[in-house]
Parts: structure tokens; sequence; C-alpha cells
């Protein structure tokens, strides 16, 4: 474990859908709460919340929810080009990279989560936690684009699996 690095880890995933579609699933809160989140809203610059079909751009802020945890997660869009990459705050201070590229009929999502903090903590919680999540969630945005299969339990009685 001496050459593990606790501090980022990336993760890709290839989904048979446009990259217009797939920058939306990330900018649009009426995208992203199909495949990530159970409630997610964008504010401008000025605090006022977007509408659920508006994209957001860099300066923005967000609070986002998930089914079964009674957690709001708050952050800021600290770059975005309306294309093909997005970066925001995450888990604190961390930062979240998306990158959409295409290979052959599907768009390529890179996500890199970096600036993880190195203590016990943030070891467990973010570098292990994050990376778990962010690639189940990854794999339900492929699910989503591709088929239409939400594989989110939103069951409260089934708390603790694999897809919540």
């Amino acid at each position: 474990m001496n050459n593990f690095d606790w501090t980022r880890f990336a993760r890709k995933i290839a989904v048979k859908a446009s990259m217009e579609q797939l920058y939306n699933a990330w900018t649009k809160s009426s995208e992203i709460e199909k495949w990530f989140l159970s409630k997610a809203d964008f504010k401008d610059e000025d605090g006022a919340v977007l509408h659920a079909d508006s994209s957001v751009k860099k300066g923005c802020s967000y609070a986002w929810n998930w089914y079964l945890y009674d957690v709001t997660e708050h952050g800021h869009i600290t770059d975005s080009n309306g294309i093909d990459f997005l970066q925001f705050t995450f888990a604190g201070n961390c930062l979240v990279d998306i990158h959409l590229s295409v290979q052959d009929d599907y768009t390529t999502v890179e996500l890199t989560q970096k600036n993880i903090p190195t203590d016990d903590d943030s070891k467990k919680g973010i570098r292990l936690g994050c990376d778990r999540g962010w690639s189940f969630y990854l794999v339900n945005l492929k699910s989503v684009y591709e088929g239409g299969l939400d594989l989110r339990n939103k069951n409260a009685a089934l708390k603790g699996m694999l897809n919540n």
C-alpha cells in the first residue's frame, strides 16, 4: 500500500449516447436526477434557482440529495465549457473532473476525483467511499441512457445495498 494514491482516483465508462446527452446528464437537474440524485438544485451566481432544464455554468452552486440518505451535499461548479468538460467541488474541497470524448459509437465518460485529504477518515470515507459510489453511479448512468433502467435502490427497508 506504500504506492497507493490516496489523493485521487479515476473511473471511465463508455456509454452509447451522444456527447450532448451525457453533458446534459451532469449539468441539468432534470437529467442528473434520472441516474444519480433524488433531488438536485442548481443556483446561478446570484443565488437564483435554475430551471430544471437549464445547464449549469462556471460559478453556479448546487445542493444535492440522494435516495435513502438524509444528507445534502453542497458545492460549486468551478469550470464548464458547455461541451465536454465539467469540474465541481465535492466532499468538501475535493474536485471532480468530468471529461467526455467520442470513441466509435460511444461517448466515454472519465471521472477524476482529486485533492482528497490523507487523514484516515478521508481515506476511508472519501477515497474508498466515493470511489465505490462513483463506480456504481457511472454504471447506472450507462444503464439509464442506454436502456432506461434505473438501478438505484429507493426502498428504505433495504439500506446498505450495493445500489444505494
